[in-house]
């Protein structure tokens, strides 16, 4: 199948004038395409399908639930929003339900139903977090680091946990850092930790923020904390709650200056609320209360629990507050891919990768799914 007359977000991170071809749903050709037959895109841009690292659900379905039909229900919602491949992340709950969580993901994966976004990974969001930074966790199931816990579940999974959180001020936690970070990415999360905490966390083998700026002491000029400790790490990802709530656009930008694109993940944190009318949903056994796109503790309604958008939605007001397109792609597609381990076949648009692209329009708006070089329905 061939495509031409776009504006094709290359792998070099901007738009170019061209096509490209898809052959067993894969992208060949790119930008080789000018004038062959085929699909004539009529100038609109093309970029590739985003990637979610950090979500929980949707449609009244959360991935903690352990449930497959719900997992189903929250890929195929996803999808439909251009978010083509995910990581669910787990809440902080006790062992047993987290495997059954992590085993639904597990056969998930493996069966990889048609028309519902991908599962490249699990992030696991707790149980070892600090009890002053918990925020909407619940602070029943909280504990110091368990490596073996750790092992048991990633077998559970067979091997899906990608990101893996952890507060490193608890006991322990810098001995877990080390040994966790030899098998995927540990994340530092929910954290009372101070700067030079955090800077342990990173010799340790720590390469991944969790929801930077939530849940975490504020970046202060005297005290930077874990923000300052992350910036001025090279090798250190970050994620971006970029909704205007969680984090103030000014800060959105100030973010991009301090850590670039490719350092950068904008991600949805979304809750089991998205997609539905304002009301009261379950939250690891807490209630939430969703107004608008966010979620709030029904019983601290100070406290964030959540998003109630998809990443769709929050590349979209990335773009609102003054976030150039170009980055905006990368950090919705490319670095998550990196984040996950699977920049070898996501992420970008490139000879080889599986073709799992958007087509926008001008406005940038959501007009075609592409997943694998097949064509969905979209919402």
């Amino acid at each position: 199948m061939i495509f031409r007359n776009a504006l094709v977000y290359g792998s070099d991170f901007h738009f170019h004038e061209g096509g490209f071809s898809v052959e067993d749903g894969r992208f060949s050709r790119v930008l080789a395409v000018q004038k062959d037959d085929g699909i004539d895109l009529g100038g609109a841009y093309v970029v590739p399908g985003l990637i979610d690292v950090h979500n929980h659900g949707n449609s009244g379905k959360d991935f903690s639930d352990g449930d497959d039909a719900g997992l189903r229900t929250i890929a195929r919602y996803l999808a439909k929003k251009g978010i083509t491949s995910f990581a669910p992340a787990s809440l902080t709950l006790p062992e047993e339900q987290l495997r059954a969580a992590y085993e639904a993901a597990a056969r998930f994966a493996a069966e990889a139903p048609a028309g519902c976004a991908v599962l490249r990974g699990i992030h696991m969001e707790g149980p070892f977090f600090s009890e002053k930074k918990k925020g909407a966790q619940n602070g029943a199931y909280l504990q110091n680091p368990d490596y073996e816990m750790f092992l048991r579940l990633n077998a559970a999974a067979r091997g899906l946990i990608k990101i893996a959180d952890v507060a490193p001020e608890l006991p322990g936690a810098l001995d877990y850092i080390e040994q966790v970070s030899k098998i995927c990415r540990v994340s530092i999360a929910h954290t009372s930790a101070d700067y030079e905490q955090a800077k342990a966390a990173i010799r340790a083998g720590a390469r991944h923020i969790t929801h930077l700026y939530n849940a975490m002491p504020p970046f202060l000029h005297r005290a930077p904390g874990v923000v300052g400790a992350a910036a001025e790490a090279p090798g250190v990802l970050a994620e971006l709650i970029c909704d205007g709530q969680h984090v103030h656009e000014s800060v959105v930008r100030a973010t991009l200056a301090m850590f670039g694109a490719d350092r950068l993940c904008l991600v949805s944190d979304a809750l089991s609320c998205c997609g539905m009318p304002r009301g009261e949903y379950a939250l690891g056994g807490q209630r939430i209360v969703l107004d608008g796109t966010v979620a709030r503790l029904a019983d601290a309604p100070d406290t964030l629990a959540g998003s109630a958008n998809n990443l769709f939605g929050i590349f979209r007001l990335a773009l609102s507050f003054g976030i150039s397109a170009e980055d905006a792609v990368r950090m919705a597609s490319e670095t998550p891919a990196r984040a996950l381990g699977v920049e070898d076949e996501v992420g970008t648009i490139a000879d080889g990768k599986r073709a799992d692209f958007l087509v926008l329009a001008a406005d940038f708006s959501l007009t075609r799914v592409f997943l694998a070089g097949s064509e969905i329905e979209k919402d």
